[in-house]
Formats: C-alpha cells, structure tokens, sequence
C-alpha cells in the first residue's frame, strides 16, 4: 500500500507542477487545496527538499518550487525519496539488497522469482512517468 506520505507528496509535486507562477508556491495553499495536513505536508516537503527535487524560498513570498523541470522529475526518484526502496522484498532490490534470512537458495525461490518481475513492471512504470506526465503539464 502506497503511504499517506508518499500519496501527499506526489499531489503536492502535482500542485506545484501545475502552478501558473513563476513564484515559490506556499505550503499553506497547497494544504487547503489539496486537503493535507499542514504540519505533515511541511514534513514531506522538507524530505523533498533535501532529497534536491525542491527548492525553497524563506521570506513573505517564500514557499516551494521545482528545482528541475516536471518533465525532468521521474517518479522513480519521488518514489525512492518518499517511500524507500521499491522492490517489495530486500532480496530483489537493486539499491538495498539484502539475503532474506528464511532463504536458502534464491535462484530456486518461487517469491524471489514473483518479485523480480513485480519489482522490473513497477520500475518500468515509475522510470516511464514523470511529474509531467502526472500534472498534465508541457514542462
């Protein structure tokens, strides 16, 4: 199941997408148009913006924006930054692989073998999307 973080975060990236401004967008604006939680919302951007898909503005007119284009914002990233890895066991994912302990042979495993083709269909959807592809946008 897809977290309330990582479900929060991708719309508020959406919002931003979408906004007409050149203008940082306000935390606040995005929390009552898309209906999240503010303080959680601050959290999820901060990770965001640490992570180098945000940039801030602090200030009157501060707030959020794109550090790259949403064309250029593939989900593979938002979903790494929000939700972790994206294989759903250690033993198939290509940036944190681990041996599962109740495994003696992963070549003859029937799980290992279901997951690396749900693990390469999930990467293959996330590396294809970008937040353009999500926001309707042309950027």
């Amino acid at each position: 199941m897809l977290s309330k973080k990582t479900k929060y975060g991708l719309k508020a990236l959406t919002y931003i997408a979408r906004s007409e401004s050149d203008m940082p967008v306000q935390v606040g604006l995005i929390a009552k148009s898309e209906q999240i939680p503010q303080k959680f919302l601050e959290g999820i951007l901060l990770t965001l913006r640490k992570s180098g898909i945000l940039g801030s503005k602090k200030g009157k007119h501060g707030g959020y924006y794109l550090r790259s284009l949403p064309s250029e914002i593939k989900m593979t990233d938002v979903m790494r930054v929000l939700e972790g890895p994206i294989a759903m066991v250690p033993c198939v994912s290509l940036n944190y692989y681990e041996k599962c302990d109740d495994c003696p042979d992963e070549n003859l495993c029937s799980v290992h073998k279901l997951m690396i083709q749900v693990r390469d269909n999930t990467l293959s959807v996330f590396r294809n999307t970008t937040l353009a592809d999500l926001s309707n946008t042309s950027k």
